[in-house]
């Protein structure tokens, strides 16, 4: 240990050398992207007969928000709700934030710590030869101690936990997005089913009310003893059936807007924002086609969950690094002050400074270390897999989304034929049923017919606008950042409890918490 009385310039070296090492001497290894080569250029044939790239004249909404395609201010009222009250919306900000303070805890350690700091006042007495005087012995001895340690980042054990930190912030950033992806497909693809039940539920309606009126016939019918009582129960059989369908139709219509009311936030209950437009109320559009702003392949790579399984990759690969400075000696700066001082008339203050550096070393803990490292590279390697998963399963999504579209287009035509032919066959059966050129059966199976098309037709509506609204959450579409992080209920409610700083408010990006000059590692905006 080294004595000095003026020690000021070891600060200032021991920080010029802490950078100069930390910058020179970082183990483990710097991230490298793990993509395959087939996702550069990826795309599929459904996906091109359903799509088109957008161009600067192109009036389509943004991917961003998809939903406006629709032309649907009752669903654009949901989605805004959905945006200021989801639960899980609100978790995934909440996660920033905390990735944001566990990037602050990893940037601290770039800094000295005090490791200990103590004061004393002690009251003491002299003896004197010819006795103890109370008044004139008693004095006071005063003492203040400070010691700091600085562990030097030699080899780069402190920058790889923030690299890992800040690639940990961007992903949570990323998992926010994902989230805001699924709840905006959620809310709209709720809505949708809501308003094909409730075609549905018309569809059912008119046709009961249809075989209610030839029930009604033929019981009169059957009481004139103008036809037997097959025809009677028949009738009966098929209106009953039809109306046993109007309360499974009403139930889920209830559930649907359950599902909605908690996905915006709220207990089962009235939804104002449906009543915004009712003229929507039971229609379901056909788009044919998803507008995109970039070619498959480069917005499968931009979907929130794929950046944010790369930006994992990126953490883990950080932290092979702090585990491999394990394996080093660690260099420390340490040092220590202590000020005494004496209420005794004459009695000296004395100031002591003491400093140097510090090396301790696990030399007998190399199997532990070792062992640790491989398993931080097990895990990097388990997350490559995972990434290159999510990639696939992506493709996948957006494939599927698209090939169910073109069938669902391609079968809207026929069935909006077979629709029309089911309605002229009933005409034409009720017509020769009258004139007594057939029996009663005919006219029950086109009824049953009318009504299979006419759902049918409808459902299939429904598949339409479902598997466009995954096509375009496949293709990164639905995020947006406009949004804030923090409602004010919950910026108030979490700075009662605790100093938040400036932690609450919207990051720019993690680079602007660490101070100019920083170079971050890991993948960057």
């Amino acid at each position: 240990m080294i004595l000095c009385e003026r020690p000021y310039w070891l600060p200032l070296g021991a920080c010029c050398l802490s950078t100069l090492l930390g910058a020179c001497m970082r183990v483990g290894p710097d991230f490298q992207p793990q993509r395959e080569s087939w996702s550069e250029h990826w795309s599929s044939a459904s996906i091109e007969q359903v799509t088109s790239i957008a161009t600067q004249a192109d009036e389509q909404p943004d991917a961003r928000q998809w939903w406006r395609v629709f032309g649907d201010e009752n669903l654009e009222q949901l989605i805004a709700a959905a945006d200021e009250n989801n639960g899980d919306l609100k978790i995934a900000a909440l996660r920033v934030i905390e990735a944001r303070a566990q990037l602050g805890i990893a940037l601290a350690g770039r800094y000295p710590q005090v490791q200990q700091a103590n004061a004393d006042v002690l009251a003491s007495a002299r003896k004197r030869h010819d006795g103890f005087d109370p008044r004139s012995g008693a004095y006071f001895q005063y003492g203040l101690g400070l010691s700091i340690g600085w562990e030097l980042d030699f080899w780069g054990r402190f920058s790889r936990a923030i690299e890992s930190a800040d690639a940990s912030f961007f992903a949570a950033q990323d998992n926010r997005e994902d989230a805001l992806v699924l709840v905006h497909a959620q809310v709209a693809d709720t809505y949708f089913t809501l308003r094909t039940t409730e075609a549905r539920l018309r569809i059912a309606r008119e046709n009961a009310q249809l075989q209610k009126r030839s029930y009604e016939i033929t019981q009169k019918l059957f009481k004139s003893g103008e036809t037997d009582e097959l025809d009677l129960q028949q009738a009966k059989t098929q209106y009953l059936g039809t109306l046993s369908s109007v309360p499974v139709f009403e139930s889920q219509i209830a559930v649907a807007r359950h599902a909605l009311g908690v996905l915006l936030g709220r207990p089962p209950g009235p939804l104002p924002e449906l009543d915004v437009q009712p003229a929507k109320a039971g229609v379901v559009p056909l788009i044919d086609r998803a507008v995109l702003q970039d070619v498959p392949a480069k917005l499968l790579l931009r979907r929130p969950d794929v950046r944010a399984a790369e930006q994992q990759m990126a953490a883990q690969s950080a932290l092979i690094g702090v585990a491999k400075a394990d394996l080093y000696p660690s260099v420390s700066l340490v040092g220590s002050l202590v000020w005494s001082a004496s209420s005794l008339t004459g009695a000296p203050s004395t100031l002591a400074v003491v400093g140097g550096p510090s090396i301790t070393w696990n030399l007998f803990d190399h199997g532990r270390i070792t062992n640790n490292v491989r398993v931080q590279d097990a895990r990097l390697q388990q997350l490559i897999v995972a990434y290159q998963n999510t990639v696939r399963d992506a493709a996948r999504e957006a494939d599927d989304a698209a090939t169910a579209l073109s069938a669902a287009l391609q079968r809207d035509t026929i069935l909006h034929d077979a629709q029309g032919a089911a309605q002229r066959s009933l005409t034409l059966a009720n017509t020769i049923y009258r004139e007594g050129y057939s029996d009663f059966q005919r006219v029950l199976d086109a009824q049953r017919a009318l009504s299979a098309q006419q759902d049918a037709f409808v459902v299939n509506r429904g598949n339409a606008v479902s598997s466009l609204i995954a096509l375009y959450k496949a293709v990164d579409g639905g995020w947006d950042r406009d949004q804030p992080l923090i409602d004010p209920a919950t910026r108030t409610q979490m700075q009662r409890r605790t100093d938040w700083g400036d932690l609450l408010d919207e990051p720019a990006s993690p680079s602007a918490a660490q101070g100019p000059g920083y170079q971050p590692q890991g993948p960057t905006r």
